[in-house]
């Protein structure tokens, strides 16, 4: 059967196309499907227009339109509501329900009903969730506040990436039968060359490497501050390596508080990385940190980049928040912490980079735990099932 999934943005720099679309649609297509992923390239203008083949997945980002957000937005959302239909699609699967794909979902939900409509959400959008990190409108609030309410109700299935948005959707109205667990998953791909990052940063061997793979945005910067001068205090030799990019400079941020604080020669702020180079990057570091405030957005959130520093063998310590406890079992898989302790934090982090023997051990156990219980061909399975059962086609959707 032919699907198609539409996308929230386009394929970079953000990651939910790639982290989540595209590995689930390849391992669909694995099972017979043919995928299509239906994108508005926003974030990449420079491919308005061009059909490109990611990972054996057909991407077409429809044309941009002119105008600006508010302007090109009917135009934006009927071009992708067009180029879902040019597909003759056996169902269509919206990702996230906000924007011009939500608006794109509600034209095929009102106009081509007789196509199955599958809603997946990764995180909450609207009041208490995402909104409370963009500048958005209050028009535009209202808008996405609006499409993640009539959206899930709408559709024929709802697919949900935490155990916290189960919960929120389930709340509003949608039946058990409906619903779909499907968290973010890994494929299995062997760990990068670390050793080549930390001679290009001049890294000196055995010395300790902290990662931080990041968008800041999850937790207080004050709290990040404060473990790593820690550490830095009680380390012998510890070196910081950060990879992500901020919303609102808060690398500057780390920067400023790392001079004060004396670590300023340990610390290294790689920014936003190629995710083809991200292996790498991520092999480098000894342990990785995942601070994570105890906010509804977390709550919600399924952390992709969670996922990528348990594949890589990275031991991991993080804040016990959300999804978060599904990855990772304490003192077996990783470490887990109280979101408001960061002292408590710094103690575990600083527990294994001491500890080379303890660090191996849990990373290794970290990479099996997720590749057994969260791959993307066994998400695919379940997904392809849902759609059966729900389409009353018995077992086979294709």
């Amino acid at each position: 059967m032919k699907l198609v999934f539409l996308a929230p943005f386009g394929i970079r720099p953000k990651g939910t196309v790639l982290a989540r679309m595209v590995p689930l649609a390849a391992e669909l297509q694995g099972l017979g499907h043919e995928v299509v992923i239906v994108a508005p390239p926003y974030t990449n203008p420079e491919d308005s227009g061009k059909t490109e083949t990611v990972r054996g997945v057909t991407l077409r980002n429809v044309r941009l339109a002119g105008g600006g957000r508010a302007l090109g937005a009917p135009a934006m959302a009927w071009r992708m509501f067009r180029a879902t239909g040019d597909e003759c699609p056996g169902l269509v699967h919206l990702f996230k329900p906000k924007g011009y794909g939500g608006v794109a979902a509600m034209l095929h939900s009102l106009l081509r009903r007789q196509i199955p409509l599958f809603v997946d959400t990764d995180d909450w959008e609207g009041e208490g969730g995402m909104e409370s990190l963009h500048d958005y409108s209050f028009l535009e609030r209202c808008v996405y506040r609006f499409q993640e309410q009539w959206l899930p109700r709408r559709a024929t299935g709802v697919t949900v990436a935490s155990r916290m948005l189960e919960t929120l959707v389930r709340e509003m109205g949608v039946p058990s039968e409906r619903l779909l667990y499907l968290p973010n998953c890994v494929v299995d791909e062997p760990a990068g060359d670390g050793e080549a990052v930390r001679r290009r940063l001049g890294i000196p061997a055995g010395a300790p490497v902290l990662l931080l793979y990041t968008r800041f945005f999850e937790f207080e910067q004050e709290k990040l501050h404060a473990i790593l001068a820690e550490l830095a205090r009680t380390v012998p030799g510890v070196r910081f390596l950060v990879v992500g990019k901020g919303r609102h400079r808060e690398e500057e941020l780390l920067a400023a508080a790392a001079e004060k604080n004396g670590f300023a020669d340990a610390l290294t702020i790689a920014g936003w990385v190629e995710p083809k180079e991200l292996p790498d990057w991520l092999a480098a570091g000894d342990v990785a940190l995942y601070p994570f405030a105890d906010t509804l957005v977390n709550r919600a959130k399924c952390p992709a980049k969670l996922t990528e520093l348990l594949r890589a063998g990275v031991p991991v310590v993080a804040d016990r928040v959300g999804e978060i406890a599904e990855y990772v079992v304490s003192g077996e898989s990783g470490l887990l912490c109280a979101p408001d302790d960061w002292r408590e934090m710094a103690l575990r982090a600083a527990e294994l980079l001491t500890s080379p023997g303890l660090r191996k051990r849990i990373g290794a156990a970290g990479r099996e735990r997720i590749l057994a219980r969260f791959s993307w061909r066994d998400a695919a399975k379940r997904l392809d099932a849902f759609y059966a059962a729900l389409m009353g086609k018995g077992n086979d959707t294709r």
